[in-house]
């Protein structure tokens, strides 16, 4: 793959036009963080950002950090939640688990939740009961994965870890941004807009700077400590998707992210030496909830087969909807429930007074849909789900005409997605080789990095901002002291 970024020798007579302790690419949740924590390690520190402003993808979310253990927020609302869940849960969900980076997590994330507190982000005492994507009240807890849905909640107690940054709507990661960036700047972090990093300077084998250009031409900076890569995810680039992420690579999918989340934090480490882990993570997503009366319906694939428990995370079903033959997928609901789905991504199909109608009309095999609904309801009568296990709290007998079909097929439903591998770091946030060594004086953070976050199947909402800002602390903080 073809690439602008490189990583060249310093020259023994190097001149450099500007020098620091530690040089942070980009200010986002991780960029941000790291800041904060090199600053008040006494390392003196320069941020440069390619665009005019900082933020990343965060900027643009609601705002949403994974955080529990008994947070401020869970004990005020009366959530009973404890390190061993968290750890339990995330271990469970996560593909390849790294479990000292996730114990560390989940033992350090209610400090981690009174760092951002004291740091003027504000979250307020409140929960959102309702099954959600967003919320779009100031309300802060919500249950963000499935941690209540089986397999998961036969393996550890169930407890909402979203946490929303107190604002209306989804303003909530702008709010985070503002309030990380305001407090880099009163420690003192320096911060350049509009400069492009292209390039990493090498001594031996350790990172000591990097060049960038901006609107005067390119310059160089010194590092005289680290490099630390938090530039984002690699979404706008298409070339690295379409190599990379196969359900991103389909052009049917929007792909979520900021004009500047192009790989070039990827690029840059791995032109440096570094290995890219799970690049072909991705969390894709057309969620039919809310309302959340409609997971009450059953997903059935063009066999009119049931695939999934309806009350997972929105992006597990979307990606097993994916999955199903052809990728053609359907929720079916009935009258006592229908309603449409408030993000209108699916359009309705139509309604039948029969099923035997609906199978007929949707294509299916004769009897298939008819047999699959007649043994649904027969179990959810009792309260059971023996094929997927839904929630009892879910279970609800379709037996009242009209019986209703919602597009969840890709191209006639909407998706959208953004991928979610990066360089392989330790939990100091260094980036390694393949043999398990540390580059010298090189770090990756937040959408650049491969941390917890690792696909959509087990991602909760929040993981992201979470482990971003969690993990770009700990590489401010390290870098400052190398």
């Amino acid at each position: 793959m073809s690439s602008e970024y490189s990583v060249v020798d310093a020259r023994p007579d190097q001149s450099w036009d500007e020098e620091a302790d530690v040089v942070i690419v980009g200010l986002g949740a991780a960029g941000s963080c790291a800041a904060i924590e090199a600053r008040e390690a006494g390392a003196d520190v320069l941020v440069l950002e390619r665009a005019s402003g900082g933020g990343g993808l965060t900027a643009s979310a609601a705002g949403h950090l994974y955080m529990g253990g008994g947070t401020r927020v869970q004990k005020a609302v009366g959530i009973e939640d404890s390190v061993e869940a968290m750890f339990t849960y995330l271990m469970a969900v996560t593909p390849e688990p790294d479990e000292a980076k996730i114990r560390l997590y989940c033992e350090e994330s209610v400090s981690h939740f009174d760092w951002l507190v004291e740091r003027g982000v504000p979250f307020n005492d409140s929960i959102h009961r309702e099954k959600n994507v967003v919320q779009m009240t100031d309300e802060c807890l919500i249950e963000s994965g499935n941690e209540a849905a089986w397999p998961f909640a036969e393996m550890a107690k169930a407890a909402p870890r979203g946490h929303k940054v107190a604002m209306e709507g989804e303003a909530g990661g702008a709010k985070l941004i503002e309030k990380l960036v305001e407090s880099a700047e009163k420690l003192g972090a320096r911060i350049t807009t509009d400069a492009a990093v292209k390039t990493l300077f090498r001594d031996g084998q350790r990172i000591v700077g990097v060049s960038y250009r901006g609107f005067d031409g390119d310059r160089s900076v010194r590092a005289r400590k680290a490099v630390i890569l938090a530039a984002g995810q690699f979404g706008m680039n298409a070339e690295m998707v379409k190599r990379y992420c196969k359900n991103l690579s389909d052009d049917r999918i929007e792909k979520q992210g900021g004009t500047f989340d192009d790989g070039v934090g990827h690029q840059l480490g791995e032109a440096a030496g570094g290995v890219l882990d799970h690049m072909d993570g991705n969390l894709v997503t057309s969620p039919f909830y809310p309302p959340e009366q409609l997971i009450y319906g059953i997903l059935v694939n063009k066999n009119g087969e049931r695939f999934i428990n309806e009350d997972s995370y929105h992006s597990k079903t979307s990606i097993l909807c994916l999955e199903q033959p052809d990728g053609v997928a359907y929720l079916i609901a009935d009258d006592s429930f229908f309603a449409r789905p408030l993000f209108g991504w699916q359009e309705l199909v139509d309604a039948w007074d029969d099923v035997a109608s609906m199978e007929k009309d949707l294509g299916m095999p004769d009897g298939a849909l008819q047999a699959t609904i007649a043994a649904y309801n027969e179990n959810a009568e009792k309260g059971e789900d023996p094929t997927c296990h839904k929630a009892a709290k879910w279970l609800k007998p379709l037996v009242k005409a009209p019986f209703a079909a919602l597009e969840m097929t890709v191209g006639k439903a909407n998706y959208v997605g953004f991928p979610l591998g990066g360089l392989r770091v330790t939990i100091n946030a260094q980036v390694v080789r393949e043999d398990g060594s540390a580059i010298p004086g090189l770090y990756a953070a937040g959408g650049c990095a491969s941390n917890i976050a690792q696909d959509g199947l087990g991602y909760s909402s929040g993981t992201c901002i979470g482990e971003s800002t969690f993990f770009g602390r700990r590489a401010g903080r390290h870098a400052a002291g190398s």
